[in-house]
């Protein structure tokens, strides 16, 4: 079954806006899926520990026949691809991340999967970006998208 899905990039090591570009690149070639839209890039600054450099954010619109599993599997074979290095610290610098925000209009909850991604409507280098490609979206949770940037601190994020 055809599903709508929104993935987040963001990577701030190893030439950050080229990672980001062959991200893109490479969800525009996955197998059982169709990029539809991609966001601009954004600077923004870093989550968590401050003494890294900002990163570069984005996001893509796909259309997937991947479940979501599957899907996942697939985000995370691109940033093993791109040099990502998993490591206990969850806010650090990383070559790429692809975070599966939305799947359709799903909630997905297991061990290796949350949908909507946690924490994304706090996000503005989430909510920017997926505003900026989905501006009438509304969330599984009813809330519409706009309604979320509009009380967002977007202090910081440069569009690229």
């Amino acid at each position: 079954m055809k599903a709508t899905v929104y993935v987040g990039i963001g990577a701030n090591l190893n030439n950050p806006t080229e990672q980001v570009h062959k991200a893109l690149s490479k969800l525009s070639k996955l197998t059982k899926s169709r990029l539809i839209a991609q966001s601009s890039l954004y600077r923004t600054p870093p989550m968590g520990p401050q003494a890294q450099d900002d990163f570069i954010n984005a996001v893509a619109k796909l259309e997937t026949w991947l479940a979501p599993i599957e899907l996942l599997d697939e985000l995370q074979a691109i940033e093993n691809a791109q040099g990502r290095v998993r490591k206990n610290d969850r806010w650090g610098p990383r070559t790429i991340d692809l975070d599966l925000l939305l799947y359709g209009n799903q909630v997905i909850e297991t061990t290796r999967l949350s949908v909507p991604h946690y924490g994304m409507k706090e996000r503005a280098f989430v909510l920017v970006p997926l505003a900026e490609i989905a501006p009438g979206l509304i969330l599984p949770d009813n809330s519409p998208l706009i309604e979320l940037v509009k009380y967002i601190d977007i202090q910081g994020i440069q569009q690229l």
